[in-house]
């Protein structure tokens, strides 16, 4: 599994970082996600998904 996210789209809604801690965070002054990690381990890999499906924005994506 490979995560690529869209800073543009991020609205800063915060959803991925409480579902994917260890995978996403935000920017302290604007609230725009981080990826911590872009290939995450095996079992972070359903955090990411639900990430992606929660995302208000649509800013991250599975690509691999």
């Amino acid at each position: 599994m490979k995560v690529e996210v869209d800073k543009e789209k991020c609205c800063g809604a915060g959803q991925c970082v409480m579902i994917a801690p260890d995978v996403f965070d935000q920017g302290d002054g604007d609230g725009v996600v981080i990826l911590l990690r872009d290939t995450p381990a095996p079992e972070h890999r359903d955090g990411v998904r639900e990430a992606v499906a929660v995302c208000p924005a649509a800013a991250i994506a599975i690509v691999g």
